[in-house]
């Protein structure tokens, strides 16, 4: 095992985005010792996260990693190089940034007065992104490809980064609230780990990734095994659907920081 993708929130993160967190609140080095177990093997660890570049650079800081993934793939940073993966969308003078590019398109207004009580901003994780526009709420996202696709917008896709605490300010559904992105159709942390491979040299079985949503979940055609944590499928219970049968997905027995650990030193006791 050369390389583990791993992503931040309701993956390495517990309750609360803490690292050293587990599934009950309570204290839990689990996360820390999947990290520890990563260096002693010798496996290069990338987060790959919604997360804005700011805070993932952070959280690759902190853990002592040259590479992350941010704005569900929307970038890579690579010993300290960043490339934008938005299929040439990017920054400039003239029309701003991705993110305000994104805006004038008419595209999250109309996600929004099209999904009226169903889709609302991330309030106050929306702010200040360069890519993504960042939502909450209940919607079918073949659903709003449609309506993209309907307003000549199908440059841009609108992804399901997994379930959240929250219940919405202005939210008239019930069940289960998720995080929306809004970004370029050809981005996606499955393109954005491939892409790292490649610069890396690595093989699909060199590398695990381990996550919790459906965009995660994306990543099984790139690396040789993904892992689900526990709580994936304890808090979204329709991605059982998704999983069953599915090769090279394989579902931790604990969740978070531990579900990390489970998926690191089984594949390593595994491949001996």
């Amino acid at each position: 095992m050369r390389c583990v993708y791993l992503d931040l929130d309701g993956t390495l993160l517990g309750p609360g985005a803490s690292l050293v967190r587990g599934a009950d609140g309570a204290f839990s080095l689990d996360g820390v010792r999947a990290l520890q177990a990563c260096d002693r093997a010798g496996a290069e660890v990338v987060l790959y996260s919604g997360r804005r570049q700011t805070s993932v650079f952070e959280c690759a800081r902190l853990i002592g990693s040259s590479a992350f993934v941010f704005e569900v793939g929307s970038g890579l940073v690579l010993d300290g190089e960043l490339e934008w993966l938005t299929g040439g969308i990017e920054p400039s003078p003239e029309r701003g940034t991705i993110h305000e590019q994104i805006e004038a398109s008419g595209a999250p207004a109309m996600l929004l007065e099209r999904f009226a009580g169903r889709l609302e901003c991330h309030t106050p994780w929306a702010a200040g992104r360069e890519v993504s526009h960042l939502f909450r709420g209940v919607v079918e996202v073949d659903e709003a490809r449609a309506a993209l696709e309907e307003t000549g917008l199908g440059w841009l896709r609108l992804l399901d980064n997994g379930v959240i605490r929250s219940t919405g300010e202005h939210l008239a559904v019930h069940g289960t609230v998720h995080a929306y992105h809004l970004i370029p159709a050809v981005a996606s942390k499955a393109r954005a780990v491939a892409r790292h491979m490649q610069a890396r040299g690595y093989r699909p079985e060199d590398c695990i990734a381990v996550g919790d949503s459906r965009e995660d979940l994306g990543v099984t055609s790139t690396v040789g095994s993904f892992w689900l944590v526990a709580n994936a499928l304890e808090h979204d219970p329709s991605l059982a659907g998704e999983v069953a049968g599915r090769s090279g997905v394989r579902v931790a027995s604990e969740a978070y920081g531990a579900g990390v650990y489970e998926a690191v030193v089984t594949t390593l006791a595994e491949r001996g």
